[in-house]
């Protein structure tokens, strides 16, 4: 079976699998795990930030800077299909107790000017602003990049009204090698960063918030309260270290298939608008002959699993269990479909 529902099913591969059954463990709640503080280190080092936290999930790295950054009653300045605001179960409101100020941004992307007018007034009357969030790559925009003079441009708007700047960067490293650039440039400009490790690069479970030593601090109480302080979880971070040795160059090749099934597509007469292929994320119009459901079942048929996000539209995500010949084959489906 051939499984483009998501990045984040990806297995560990052999050499992740051999990190983790020799990884140095102990008990992390006491600070104690010798293999999760080197991932921390690592990472934090590799964006040029001070401190690093590592978590279960994406969802829960995002929800913790969400809560340091706010106080109940304030809003939060995000996009109308931010993860942070459609998949993370209404935790703003539930774990922040604050609102979010939605904009509507191309393919998930939003400019400095929209900031700007979105931030109320000190005015009783309204909610404090405190905090911007940005999602690099933006999954409903089909993985599409920031341009960094952009985010720059934010940062000076959120730096002039005294706003925290949160980046959601589940797939950061699938932007880094699509646009060339570097983790050191994000760290100098972001508060706080959140990084999946079970999406492009592979590892079975695990994100890292990064951020300051004293936002680390209240980020680690903050993760106790949420449930997520984790014991011998080393062997979990092995498979981190192990990815960001092996597995950020090789995004590329994900980047490459999702192209290339993009151009059999075109070549369809079943198949509408598909949002630019910037990084592993394709998404795509269905209309004629098929639905999306009625699509994504006759390529189940073909051994191929993707996911319908909307009557007529279907997500196919390109990762590392995805082989030059898989992508080939599916290709070739396609075309005959």
């Amino acid at each position: 079976m051939t499984d483009f529902r998501s990045d984040t099913v990806t297995r560990p591969t052999d050499g992740m699998r051999r990190a983790m059954m020799h990884a140095k463990v102990g008990d992390d709640v006491f600070g104690e795990d010798p293999s999760i503080n080197a991932l921390q280190e690592k990472i934090s080092a590799l964006f040029g930030m001070e401190a690093a936290l590592f978590c279960p999930s994406g969802t829960m790295t995002n929800q913790i800077a969400i809560k340091v950054h706010t106080q109940p009653g304030d809003e939060v300045i995000c996009t109308d299909n931010a993860h942070v605001y459609v998949y993370e179960g209404g935790g703003i409101a539930r774990n922040s107790g604050s609102q979010a100020r939605v904009l509507h941004g191309d393919r998930g992307r939003i400019t400095a000017g929209q900031v700007l007018q979105a931030i109320n007034p000190d005015d009783i009357h309204k909610p404090h602003t405190s905090l911007v969030c940005l999602e690099n790559t933006a999954n409903r925009g089909g993985g599409s990049c920031y341009d960094f003079e952009e985010i720059k441009k934010i940062k000076e708007v959120c730096r002039a009204h005294s706003l925290k700047f949160h980046l959601d960067g589940a797939r950061l490293f699938n932007a880094l090698i699509a646009k060339n650039e570097t983790p050191a440039q994000y760290g100098k400009i972001f508060d706080s960063i959140s990084i999946c490790l079970s999406k492009g690069l592979g590892c079975p479970v695990g994100s890292v918030l990064l951020g300051t030593n004293d936002f680390i601090a209240r980020a680690r109480r903050i993760r106790k309260v949420f449930g997520g302080g984790m014991r011998q979880a080393g062997f979990l971070a092995a498979a981190g270290i192990y990815a960001l040795d092996h597995h950020v160059g090789r995004l590329a090749e994900d980047h490459t298939h999702a192209l290339k099934i993009a151009e059999a597509l075109r070549q369809t007469n079943f198949i509408g608008e598909i949002l630019p292929v910037e990084t592993n994320i394709l998404i795509f119009e269905v209309k004629g002959k098929y639905t999306a459901d009625t699509l994504a079942q006759k390529l189940k048929e073909n051994n191929i699993l993707v996911i319908p996000i909307s009557a007529n539209q279907i997500r196919i995500v390109t990762h590392l269990d995805i082989s030059d010949e898989m992508a080939e084959d599916t290709c070739r489906i396609i075309s005959k479909l």
